[in-house]
């Protein structure tokens, strides 16, 4: 019976430690991911996306350029894992959580869900240049499968939009993609101004925010006249 126990303890012991050996090889992994991620981020944004090459960040990470395609398998990769973390970082708190408050109404949802997209591109700039600016980037379209929580939370907003078009907030037969389209350029116009160094000095650029926001909010409630008519995001 005792000779039972010790052969229970000693199998228990060598699965622990396979275990132990296990976790402590994820966390090794996950620790290099984020070196690499991190690494990449910077070099990105510090030289634009076009002229950074795995070659440089391995050698920003002191690795082999072998040993990154074991993590990733192509710079666009990198970009691709990079940008799924700010979109999670921009939603974390946007829509989903603001459409739950019955005593919100709907404009002060979408107001604060474009406000969120500022305040995005201030806590995180490298994120927001690197996803909004740089023209070289791969579009994310080409793995919508790994980005449909985006298109998930575009639904939600378009949804709030709708429910603020039903309760006369904006004209009738308004187009939500038209008013998510000219909210969206307004927000980026100050983000990228303000990114860019591009505002005079002593501007308040949280100011100027706002007040393009509600003056594109005003007019879009008060009905004008215009051509344009959004493409549909596929």
């Amino acid at each position: 019976m005792a000779s039972y126990a010790v052969e229970q303890c000693s199998i228990l012991l060598i699965y622990r430690g396979q275990v132990d050996v296990k976790e402590r090889q994820q966390q090794e992994r996950e620790a290099i991911t984020r070196s690499i991620l991190d690494a990449a981020r910077t070099l990105f944004v510090a030289e634009g996306y076009r002229n950074v090459s795995i070659r440089k960040i391995a050698e920003r990470v002191g690795y082999s350029p072998a040993a990154i395609y074991s993590y990733f398998d192509s710079k666009d990769d990198i970009f691709l894992a990079l940008a799924e973390e700010g979109f999670h970082m921009l939603f974390q708190s946007g829509v989903c959580a603001r459409e739950a408050q019955s005593d919100a109404e709907p404009v002060h949802c979408i107001r604060s869900a474009f406000l969120d997209l500022y305040e995005f591109s201030k806590a995180h700039p490298e994120y927001h240049a690197l996803m909004f600016l740089d023209r070289s980037v791969p579009r994310i379209s080409k793995d919508w499968q790994r980005f449909q929580f985006v298109r998930e939370m575009r639904a939600q907003l378009n949804a709030l939009i709708e429910n603020a078009i039903a309760r006369g907030d904006f004209p009738a037969g308004s187009s939500p993609e038209m008013i998510v389209s000219v909210l969206m350029a307004a927000v980026q116009g100050v983000s990228t101004m303000r990114l860019c160094d591009r505002l005079t000095p002593g501007d308040d650029a949280d100011a100027l925010a706002y007040a393009t926001l509600e003056a594109a909010l005003t007019g879009l409630r008060a009905g004008f006249q215009h051509s344009y008519v959004p493409a549909r995001c596929e």
